[in-house]
Formats: C-alpha cells, structure tokens, sequence
C-alpha cells in the first residue's frame, strides 16, 4: 500500500505543504496514542477552564491542543496558528507560507464515554507582511488543504490537497498512514440523515418541514423512508458521510439568541465543505453555499447542510420557500 508521504510526491504536492501535512498527520498519530490510553494516562475528565466559545475544557481538549502548537511551533513552514481552544491567533514563525486553522478534537464530549473523537485541520496561504487575525479570514474556498483525523477502531486520515479526496489508515505498529481509498465519492442520493433532534423545537420552519417530512418516510411527500444516525461528533458524521453517503445537519436555531450556530467555520465548516465538495458532495448554511462565506472572525459560527448532493439540493429547496404564509415574489 501507499503510503502518505508517495501519495503527496504522486500528486507533486508543494513540497513545502507536503513538510506541514506530514508533520501534522505524525502529530495525530502520538494525539490517538493519547485518546486510546484514556483513563490509564489520567487523561480523561474535565478541567477547571472555559475556552473562548464558553465550554468548559476537557482534558484532552488542552493536552492535544498542546501537542499541535508544539508541533507547528517547530515547523518552519507555518506563520501561525488558530485553534478552536485559544482566545487570539498564535504566531509560530517569521517565515513560512501556511496558516493553520484546527479543532485538535473534536466531539470532546465523547471522550469519557470511549466514543468517537477526531482532529480537523485547515491550511490557508499566508499573507505577506505582519500577521494579524485578519489574516485567517479568508473564504473556505482559499484552502490549500483540509483532513481529519478520526481516532476510531482504527484511525483514519481523510485529506484533500484539492485533487480529490484520500483516505488512509493508519497502521499501528509502523506509525504509518496508508492509502486505502484513493478517490473518495459521495453517492448523490441517500436515505440515511443526521440532525440532533433534541433541537428539533428551535430550528426555523424550513428545517422543520423538512425533516418532519424524511420522518414520514414512503406516506409522506418524500415517498422514500429514512433512516437517523447521529454520533455526537461532527468528524464521526462527516466521516460516515463520505463513507456511504448522507445529510448532516446542525441548523440555525433560537434556543440561545445570542448562539443561533453551533459550528466553527474556521475549524469545522470550511474543511469539512471542502473535503465534502472534492469527494463530489455539496455543503450549505441553508441560504449559502460554506466555502463562499466571508470570514468576520476567527471564531466565527455557521450553520451547516452538507453531504449528497441532491439530498442538500432537496433540503436547500425547502429554505427557498416562504413560510410567512404569503406566496414567495
């Protein structure tokens, strides 16, 4: 089998990117090794502290965020870095071409139940000139690179350098990812979907005809039955996503005024989107199309329809209706 490294000399990768990528996929080898000696280590369990969004951190949230900036720190191909779990962007070098963008694990709060977890990173090229968070926002489509990293029964890299999407496996007695699809693609069609549904009362109307509608599967409107699946972690769904098609969904809801999205687009919308759209897919807010959006800050929310393409398309087309009760001009 191919390994990581082939693969990105097979498709003349810069090979400044290549250095990062390398040194990013050897940093979540030694972050599974973590995840997968859990309470032997004295990993698991909750600190004392918030993070930027308001969440308290788990343990692994701080000791793998740790072990990302020490590995970009040393890379002398990345100015710097924002992650999910710092307040400001961290400069890591006077030189380099590369911002980094990373959620170091996502669906954290799995951790202490021996769920699913994962790392997500971006790659942006960075400016000339001084360093500033201004510098990260760019629009999704400006990506060099995107992957995760999920820490499953086995761990498994998904990456795109803007060729398609490669999914390798990481071999656990060499430390080695090897290539073991190299073209991943997104059936069009589906009949399974992923929403949290506990949310279901806060989710604008077009949201909730549209599910209420997959729920009444082959008597209702849809004439087709489906299936939910929701694992509580946006790499674990994604992943399942790309494995055998679906829809994923974290809507806008009002639950919390001041929090109408749940998902970071610096972190977790705009690799995703772009993983999903190379592997032939589609990814929306429900109003626009993710890798569009203008970044206003680093720690910016959105909400998130992603997956097989005509299962979004249909979803789309239920937020192109007006649901005031006057026919849409």
């Amino acid at each position: 089998m191919q390994t990581l490294a082939q693969t990105l000399k097979q498709q003349a990768v810069n090979p400044a990117l290549s250095q990062l990528l390398l040194t990013l996929a050897q940093s979540s080898v030694a972050i599974s090794q973590a995840v997968r000696h859990g309470a032997l280590a004295g990993v698991l369990g909750a600190t004392t502290q918030e993070n930027v969004q308001g969440e308290t951190q788990k343990k692994l949230d701080v000791i793998t965020n740790e072990m990302l900036k020490d590995a970009l720190k040393a890379e002398n191909t990345v100015r710097a870095l924002a992650s999910e779990e710092e307040d400001h962007i961290v400069e890591v070098g006077d030189s380099g071409e590369f911002l980094v963008c990373f959620d170091p694990l996502d669906g954290s709060s799995n951790i202490d139940i021996n769920s699913l977890v994962g790392t997500i990173f971006s790659v942006l090229p960075a400016p000339e000139g001084e360093i500033s968070e201004q510098s990260f926002l760019q629009k999704g489509s400006e990506q060099l690179a995107a992957a995760y990293v999920l820490y499953g029964p086995s761990t498994m890299l998904a990456l795109t350098t803007g060729q398609g999407v490669q999914l390798f496996t990481l071999n656990p007695e060499t430390g080695e990812y090897l290539l073991t699809n190299e073209a991943v693609s997104i059936p069009k069609d589906t009949a399974e979907f992923a929403i949290n549904m506990s949310n279901q009362r806060f989710w604008e109307a077009p949201m909730q005809t549209y599910i209420a509608d997959l729920l009444l599967g082959k008597i209702g409107p849809r004439e087709k039955s489906f299936n939910m699946r929701w694992i509580a972690a946006m790499v674990g769904d994604v992943h399942r996503v790309l494995s055998r098609g679906g829809i994923f969904t974290y809507p806008t809801d009002n639950k919390n005024p001041d929090k109408p999205y749940k998902l970071r687009l610096m972190y977790e919308a705009n690799p995703m989107a772009l993983l999903v759209e190379q592997a032939g897919g589609k990814a929306s807010t429900g109003y626009q199309r993710i890798l569009d959006i203008q970044p206003e800050q680093i720690h910016q929310r959105v909400a998130v329809i992603l997956g097989s393409a005509n299962e979004v398309d249909a979803c789309l087309e239920y937020h192109q209706q007006d649901y005031s009760g006057e026919p849409e001009l």
